[in-house]
């Protein structure tokens, strides 16, 4: 039998009768059988059956730990540990060096399925070959898996929710085209074995408010229920083949989202076919006792999640479930069917076979970050990107003679990032991509102002450059000397030793590689832990000029600094986040100055910064305006980062609330900026960054070009710079409605969804759904139906004629939405029904084409029948550039059902 990777190479102590009853099964298995292999590891049998046999040999006690996310080895049978936890949401992420594309709202902003698919293979690839350089190191802990819980197709439908950046828009049509492209370039396409386990996560009513998740109750109306929230699940299940579903925190109409009948088996199950398994939202299994107070204890939660169809936890109430059986609230039957389930993904995803079997352990860990997927990384920053505006300043000519760059995500990493994302090898800020597209063009930049008022931005104070750090006096070098221990108490040898340009290090959760090398990545004996790490930097510090600096050091965990041997700051505790503390020095020109700063970090995020403000540095918002005077253009960066909006965060500022924005303009310090940069008289192209819509009603009225830039990823910078200097045109366009400032939004924790996204919003956004400009012009002409009049169950072909009528090459998103002529009350307004993204030539034609089929495309939730149905009657298609900008209109009847 040929060595698996994956079993550990120790011996297996079995009992005499069990050996005894192996041996006498082995003597009738199959002649493809080896010798002395087990039932669950003969290839010859179906997924079902090996995971069967295996589950057969388990305890109680070990079966449980199995359905939970760290399962533990159980050695005796040669079943080796598996975390299931881990994460893929625009890139490999929290598992060290990897591609990061743009986060899943600006791919959902390119319009592009082929893409999508393209970049989740490339996902994919990297995924699988940093598993097998886990598992041949000998690793199996999380973040180093097969099993993704990405993506995420809730529906964006509130602007105010800080997770939307994660998903691919307001639209059920466009979120299930993405993500069905999405899972089917994650799993692959190997009739046997699955590359990957995509999950569709969070099912499936789960949009917000952050704060209320763990113990909300959503109650839509069943016509939203199937028209909104259900269709991309259903998509992904029906088309996609996912293997896996994520549930909700929240309740759906009184029942725990994860320990739902409705949802889990009489939706999922029953009526959609679902084959694959069910895992919990971290920790929603202590919400079903805890806060939904559904049941009054862990075993009761346990179990009823497992009756409901939840076979995996992420968390710790399934602990409880020996206990659960032996007081028969579950049985050890559906205990045994939720453990087969699990085994049989593993199974199928290879795990339990010899590599040569399996096609996807053949890729190469040098696709880790290769240059192809650098260049892919840059083709879909490129086509995320939507111009919102322009009145000609852009694009910009290169016979400016200086250009200020200005605001708080222009040199950010974290603008480029959004959430669950990796570490990019070598992230190119929107500032150094403008710089790199300048050309001749002189560009300066000032910070300006901090993100949010109110908040301690550690990031607003420059860093110590490498040009003022020497690691020693005898040292040519520049930089400080590291040391990184495998401990935070700095003692023992140092795992890595190297010399550091500058100190600025930012790590999401899971080993730190931008600065640290991990397994994988390093040398022999060179890794560094994902916690728990020390690290010691050394060296002089060289002030260019004399007077009064301000050194400071913020860090999430623990600092101490020192100054020619004497401690000038310390924090040697644990911390939440980012945070730190300055002093102020007096320094000579021409003298070094012994420098050393000690840092560890406790769990989870880590990030350290050495920074300073020299003497005579002015205010930054003066600086600022100053370098606007002295420019001939001025590019404003700001908006929002991860920092700010995200996922259930302990920290609030004006205008966020625990990672949700309480208001949708930009915020204050950035808009006093602004407008400050205006009144120079210079021209101003706002870039925002973010992941949802931010009302800009003033700059739309002021300024004379704004481009939407999301979190572009690694090469986002590049992406920006290219499409500003008119070296790419922009092609992206919004996967949501932007609202006006002043729009009164329903209520947020109402999740009906009247009033909500173009499909029901009957006011005048700022920005429409699907918007997004060009440097060149498209004409539509000719639209034409196949038929007048097609049957419920028929096909429509649907053709448009789309020219390219400017003087530059382009791209175009050709959109077709429907709606009846004459709508029944609580219809949506229209439907995004296709949408192809093409690319034109100066002068060039091409005939679109789109086939309809009246039963998915026109079907509605009928309350009589508590299922979809389609209605009889007229209907038009609209053609067009957007939601609001339809060129080209066509009406066509559905025939009546005939009994």
């Amino acid at each position: 039998m040929a060595t698996n990777p994956y079993i550990p190479a120790t011996p297996r102590a079995a009992s005499g009768l069990r050996a005894t009853a192996l041996g006498i099964a082995l003597l009738f298995a199959t002649s493809a059988q080896a010798a002395g292999e087990e039932p669950w590891l003969d290839p010859s049998r179906s997924f079902e059956d090996r995971a069967a046999s295996l589950v057969a040999e388990m305890t109680l006690e070990e079966k449980v730990a199995q359905m939970q996310n760290a399962a533990p080895a159980i050695e005796r049978l040669d079943v080796p540990a598996y975390d299931w936890w881990n994460e893929a949401l625009h890139g490999v992420a929290r598992a060290g060096q990897a591609t990061v594309f743009p986060q899943a709202i600006g791919l959902a902003a390119t319009f592009d399925v082929p893409l999508m698919g393209r970049v989740a293979t490339t996902i994919s690839d990297e995924a699988r070959a940093k598993h097998h350089q886990f598992i041949r190191d000998g690793s199996h802990g999380r973040y180093e898996g097969l099993t993704f819980w990405s993506p995420n197709i809730n529906i964006f439908r509130d602007p105010r929710w800080g997770r939307g950046q994660e998903t691919y828009g307001e639209d059920p049509y466009l979120t299930a085209r993405m993500g069905v492209a999405f899972v089917k370039g994650l799993q692959g396409d190997d009739p046997v074995y699955r590359k990957l386990d995509a999950t569709a996560k969070h099912f499936a009513v789960h949009s917000g408010p952050e704060a209320d998740r763990h113990h909300f109750d959503a109650r839509p109306s069943r016509r939203d229920l199937y028209d909104t929230y259900f269709p991309a699940f259903e998509a992904l299940v029906k088309e996609g083949d996912v293997d896996a579903v994520m549930g909700a925190y929240n309740r759906v109409y009184g029942e725990s989202a994860s320990a739902s009948q409705y949802l889990l088996q009489d939706v999922l199950r029953r009526d959609w076919g679902f084959k694959g398994y069910v895992v919990s939202d971290c920790w929603a299994i202590v919400d079903v006792w805890k806060h939904h107070r559904i049941v009054e204890t862990r075993e009761e939660a346990a179990a009823l999640a497992v009756k409901s169809g939840t076979e995996l936890e992420c968390g710790e109430e399934y602990a409880t479930l020996p206990e659960a059986v032996r007081k028969g609230l579950v049985s050890e039957a559906e205990i045994d069917a939720s453990v087969t389930r699990l085994f049989a993904a593993r199974m199928r995803l290879g795990m339990f076979d010899p590599p040569e079997r399996v096609r996807w352990a053949r890729i190469p860990y040098s696709v880790n970050q290769a240059p192809a997927h650098d260049a892919l990384a840059l083709e879909a920053a490129r086509d995320s990107l939507v111009l919102l505006k322009n009145d000609g300043v852009l694009p910009l000519s290169r016979e400016l003679k200086r250009i200020a760059v200005i605001g708080p995500t222009a040199d950010d990493t974290m603008a480029l990032l959004g959430n669950y994302y990796g570490t990019p090898a070598a992230p190119v800020t929107i500032l150094q991509g403008i710089r790199d597209a300048a050309g001749s063009v002189d560009v300066t930049y000032a910070r300006g102002v901090d993100l949010v008022e109110g908040r301690d931005d550690p990031a607003a104070t420059p860093l110590i450059d490498t040009a003022y750090l020497r690691p020693s006096a005898d040292s040519s070098e520049r930089g400080l000397h590291g040391e990184y221990f495998r401990n935070r108490e700095l003692t023992g040898t140092p795992a890595l030793v190297r010399t550091d340009a500058r100190i600025g290090f930012r790590w999401d959760r899971g080993s730190p590689t931008d600065n640290l090398l991990a397994r994988g990545e390093a040398a022999p004996g060179q890794d560094v832990p994902d916690d728990g790490f020390g690290i010691r930097w050394s060296g002089q510090l060289l002030p260019p000029v004399s007077g009064r600096y301000r050194l400071e050091v913020a860090a999430d965990d623990g600092y101490r600094l020192y100054l020619d041997g004497k401690r000038v700051l310390e924090r040697w505790t644990q911390a939440d986040r980012l945070s730190g503390d300055g002093v102020d020095v007096e320094l000579e020109a021409g003298r070094a100055y012994d420098l050393r700063l000690e840092y560890y970090d406790d769990q989870r995020d880590a990030a350290v910064r050495l920074a300073w403000r020299m003497p005579g540095a002015k205010p930054p918002f003066e600086e600022a305006v100053e370098l606007a005077r002295d420019a001939d253009a001025v590019v404003f960066v700001g908006g929002l980062t991860g920092d700010v909006e995200g996922e259930e965060m302990t920290v609030s500022y004006p205008g966020f609330a625990g990672g949700d924005r309480t208001d949708l303009r930009l915020p204050a310090t950035q808009r006093t900026l602004l407008e400050a940069l205006q009144a120079t008289g210079k021209p101003v192209v706002l870039v925002l960054t973010g992941g949802s819509a931010i009302a800009v009603d003033w700059a739309d009225a002021t300024l004379p070009a704004i481009l939407m830039s999301w979190y572009p990823g690694q090469r986002g910078g590049t992406a920006v710079g290219e499409v500003l200097f008119g070296d790419t045109n922009p092609g992206g366009r919004l996967p949501v409605t932007f609202y006006k400032a002043d729009e009164v939004m329903p209520a947020f924790d109402d999740y009906a969804m009247e009033g909500r996204t173009y499909r029901y919003f009957r006011g005048t956004p700022l920005y429409p759904f699907g918007h997004g400009l060009s440097y060149t012009r498209f004409d539509y002409r000719n639209l034409r139906t196949s038929a007048q009049e097609v049957a419920a169950d028929g096909r429509l072909r649907v053709q448009v004629d789309v020219a390219n009528a400017g003087q530059r090459a382009g791209d175009e998103v050709v959109q077709l939405y429907v709606r009846p002529v004459r709508p029944a009350p609580g219809d949506s307004l229209q439907e995004l029904r296709g949408f192809q993204r093409i690319h034109l030539a100066p002068g060039e034609q091409r005939t679109v084409e789109f086939e309809l089929e009246p039963g998915q495309a026109l079907r509605r939730y009928d309350a009589a029948r508590d299922d979809y149905a389609v209605a009889p009657g007229a209907y038009e298609v609209r053609v067009g550039g957007s939601s609001a900008d339809a060129r080209a209109r066509a009406t066509f009847k559905v025939e009546a059902t005939r009994k």
